[in-house]
């Protein structure tokens, strides 16, 4: 379908790709995988047009479709989130309008035998044949189900756009794409906000999507269950393996293990060959023999190690001034923007050199908190302030609207620099592997996790005592984060961070405050003595864990009291429910005992997912996991919705 032939792109002196080649075919899965900075990202524009190679070509079918998402975009705005989605259907809707025109025409033509005539019928076919494979449901029904999939409640689908985060207009602009149904999708780090359900949602769409995939993630369990083939980007080379990423780490390693092995073997066979020849070099009864050898050697086809990108990050924040004992505090602290309320009534206290994460569901107010840390938003109530010579350095989400596009990687760090730590900048850029040319890149060419770096090399030029770092590993290869973990493992002063990721966290911190439900509650302890003392073992379960009730346990308070009347129990309402509160208490016990059915399938499908028979099918049990998982969090909606009204 897709060839990429002798492509190489260029900066000045420096390759980044060299002469690679590949082929996309229809059905192929490929995860895109390598170091941030390796070129995973300019592969994705150069197939879809947005960039061009130094040299080579790419060539794609004419007329084929692609869908791509990139790591950053611009969002639009001025419309609700169901009618941005809706423009995916654009060329539907002008094809809908030139068939009404092309019909106007025709009813309103006498020329019958005209070529003219003749030519309006032929288009009115060919449209309406389009049109019968285009319009398999309506658009609006497709838009609001995957809107819905992808983690948006049907009650937001009619807010602008604008009202929403970075991340969930990313979501649109995935849905669009989605909807758009491309012969080709390519998805630069799809998964990097999104929660547990709307990955799940998305990797059940990838798995049934018929098209071509080339997707790029540093998720793992997402590229395992998602890929069927892994393309590893090093140093500007390519390698190929027909299998998802877990096969290709092993392949991958055995494939080095063997060539170091032949190389080895090599060696030792040139060196008694160079031995023989400079021994009887000049002896003439062994000078045929000694020719033979020196011509082996000349042919000999000489076995080369492929070079590994063992280049890493060198981290070490600078030690923290001295603040005063509490780093900040918040009281009765209520949180939002203009009249919608994210969080109420949270009391909040981090101490000097604690370490705090910030966990729970998108949208409960992790980044919101932050905001009020750095004094960008004001409490909607209570108090919120830093303590005494507090100095504070902060990681953003939105890297890509903070950094300046059209400076270089070291004019974004000169610009901002003060003193004698300007002497080091080229230093610091490079524990940070910004190295030679590097330095001279615009920002608006780096990749998301180069972008990443670029950001906490910026934390390095002051010393800071209180670090707020808002996902700061989105876009970091594992390798990165392990190192960033192990520096702020080190670091001597305060941090509050917000992420997703239990190794990230697991042993880094050593206090929790959960989002949940417009509350903020506080948990003594790291990461693991969280998630045990909430029985979870990811903190991507806390989606699952807060959508579901407990129909055992955390049924709806009773509104009713037992009295004695003449020896007998007798039940009373505690106050008199109108006809319209009867008829939601009929309901709300209703969907109780539907809820729980529903929950009991779904453990048996849960048991069978675990340990599947020999005729079970693994893919269609996932399917309709997925699928009880829906109309059990609907379900738990409406329980929820009208719970509150009694």
């Amino acid at each position: 379908m897709i060839s990429i032939n002798a492509l190489t792109v260029a900066y000045g002196g420096f390759t980044l790709l060299d002469n690679i080649n590949f082929h996309i075919s229809e059905s192929d899965k490929i995860g895109l995988v390598g170091k941030n900075g390796a070129g995973k990202s300019t592969i994705l524009k150069l197939i879809c047009g947005e960039q061009k190679p130094t040299g080579g070509k790419i060539e794609v079918p004419s007329g084929m479709q692609i869908g791509y998402l990139p790591q950053i975009m611009q969002h639009n705005k001025g419309k609700s989130v169901l009618d941005e989605a809706l423009t995916a259907f654009a060329r539907l809707y002008e094809m809908e309008d030139e068939l009404n025109e092309v019909s106007l025409q025709l009813s309103s033509r006498t020329d019958y035998e005209s070529k003219e005539y003749e030519s309006l019928i032929i288009r009115m076919n060919e449209l309406n044949d389009q049109l019968s494979i285009l319009q398999s449901d309506d658009p609006i029904v497709l838009a609001e189900r995957t809107l819905l999939g992808l983690g948006f409640k049907r009650e937001e689908l009619s807010r602008p756009t604008e009202t929403f985060s970075q991340g969930w207009n990313m979501r649109i602009e995935l849905a669009k794409i989605l909807l758009g149904s491309p012969d080709v999708l390519l998805l630069d780090e799809p998964t990097n906000h999104l929660d547990i359900e709307s990955i799940e949602w998305l990797e059940s769409y990838l798995k049934d999507y018929k098209g071509s995939l080339v997707l790029i993630s540093h998720d793992r369990k997402f590229l395992d269950n998602v890929t069927n083939r892994t393309v590893e980007i090093m140093l500007g080379h390519i390698h190929d393996y027909k299998v998802p990423y877990s096969k290709y780490q092993v392949l991958r390693a055995e494939r080095i293990a063997q060539q170091r092995a032949a190389f080895e073997n090599q060696q030792r066979m040139i060196e008694k060959t160079e031995e023989f020849i400079e021994k009887f070099r000049y002896k003439p009864t062994k000078s045929n023999q000694v020719q033979s050898r020196v011509k082996a050697l000349e042919k000999l086809e000489r076995i080369e190690v492929d070079v590994e990108d063992k280049a890493a990050l060198n981290v070490k924040f600078p030690p923290a001034p001295r603040s005063g004992d509490i780093a900040f505090k918040a009281s009765n602290l209520q949180a939002g923007y203009d009249s919608k309320v994210v969080f109420s009534d949270a009391e909040i206290e981090v101490k000097r050199g604690e370490k705090v994460a910030l966990v729970g569901r998108n949208g409960e107010g992790k980044t919101t908190l932050m905001r009020i840390v750095m004094r960008e938003l004001d409490p909607l109530n209570g108090q919120a302030k830093t303590g005494h010579n507090v100095n504070i350095g902060y990681f953003a989400q939105n890297q890509e609207d903070i950094l300046d596009k059209q400076d270089t990687v070291f004019g974004t760090l000169d610009r901002i620099a003060v003193g004698d730590i300007r002497l080091k900048l080229r230093d610091i850029l490079a524990s940070f592997l910004f190295k030679g040319e590097d330095i001279d890149k615009k920002v608006g060419v780096l990749s998301g996790g180069e972008r990443a770096r670029l950001a906490m090399a910026k934390l390095m030029l002051h010393p800071y005592n209180l670090l707020a770092l808002d996902e700061p590993t989105n876009h970091m290869d594992i390798l990165s984060k392990d190192i960033l973990k192990q520096a702020l493992q080190r670091y001597d002063g305060t941090l509050i961070i917000v992420s997703h990721d239990r190794d990230f966290l697991d042993g880094l911190v050593d206090k929790v405050y959960e989002f949940k439900n417009g509350r903020v509650k506080e948990h003594l302890g790291g990461i693991d003595e969280f998630l045990r003392n909430r029985k979870i073992e990811s903190l991507n379960e806390l989606e699952r864990k807060d959508k579901t009730p407990n129909t055992q346990s955390e049924k709806p308070k009773s509104e009713a009291k037992i009295t004695e009347n003449n020896g007998k129990a007798e039940f009373q309402e505690k106050k008199f429910l109108s006809k319209e509160q009867r008829k939601i208490k009929n309901r709300v016990n209703f969907l109780e005992k539907e809820i729980a059915q529903w929950e009991e399938k779904q453990r048996q499908v849960e048991e069978k997912l675990q340990n599947p028979g020999a005729g079970d099918d693994v893919m269609d049990l996932t399917r309709e996991f997925l699928e009880n998982k829906r109309q059990i969090d609907h379900l738990t909606d409406e329980w929820m919705e009208l719970s509150e009204k009694l």
